[in-house]
């Protein structure tokens, strides 16, 4: 799986990726990587980061950064330039979740998810925007999620994050086109080191038995749908969101 190209379109683009040295993120790494795109990866875990880097020697750059952090993103940003002289695609993946009651968020905990799952978008495109714009053109693409279409229960700072995401991406490929092509992917369940953290397995088994493909998504698929996506195949899409959902939203 992962394995076949979409087309050559890839091979040395200048890929960023937040959030890459786990999860979406590090499979969305690896694929690029296999179609021969430079990536770069984007975490604020030092230690994990270093052992992917170390593991995956096709994964070219690591950058620590603190998306939530603007300075920081710029600083980033800065660095990717001395390493790569710019950046062709952007995957603004990094986000957290917290399981939690509304009324049990506080604001430390709200501040954090906002912090990372929007602002941390918003820093992180527009860094790479300027430089796509200067440069004449390239493709942004986003983690959102099903959570940002649908309400789900004890998750309100992450879907209403995830909801921002959707409509920030939206106004960006309005904004943008027509030199730059912004789109979402809305995963539903994802067999991540983040989900494994937050459900136990007999959680895991009963969100797969409403899944219609009875099943969580696998890391690998999310990245497939990326690859597709930052393609020339995918020359005409923008300003889409796309579910990867095994069928749940239907």
């Amino acid at each position: 799986m992962g394995s076949e190209k979409y087309s050559d379109s890839l091979r040395n683009k200048r890929v960023v990726i937040t959030g890459g040295a786990s999860g979406i993120g590090l499979a969305t790494a690896i694929r690029f990587a296999k179609e021969g795109s430079t990536v770069t990866i984007l975490d604020n875990n030092v230690d994990q980061l270093h052992s992917t880097l170390k593991e995956y020697p096709l994964i070219a750059h690591g950058v620590i950064v603190d998306v939530s952090n603007p300075n920081e993103v710029k600083h980033a940003f800065e660095e990717i330039d001395s390493l790569t002289n710019g950046v062709d695609i952007l995957i603004a993946n990094a986000g957290v979740s917290v399981r939690a009651n509304f009324i049990d968020i506080t604001p430390e905990q709200w501040r954090k998810v906002l912090g990372i799952n929007l602002d941390g978008i918003f820093y992180t495109s527009q860094e790479a925007a300027k430089r796509m714009l200067s440069q004449g053109e390239g493709v942004i693409l986003m983690t959102a999620s099903t959570n940002g279409l649908v309400g789900h229960p004890y998750y309100a700072d992450y879907n209403a994050s995830k909801a921002g995401v959707n409509l920030l991406a939206r106004t960006m490929a309005l904004e943008l086109a027509p030199m730059i092509r912004v789109n979402t992917i809305c995963p539903g369940y994802v067999l991540t080191p983040m989900q494994k953290a937050e459900y136990t397995p007999e959680m895991l088994k009963k969100v797969d038995e409403k899944i219609p493909l009875k099943r969580h998504a696998l890391p690998e698929e999310v990245a497939n749908l990326y690859a597709f996506l930052a393609s020339k195949e995918a020359a005409y899409i923008t300003g889409q969101h796309f579910p990867i959902d095994g069928g749940e939203l239907a």
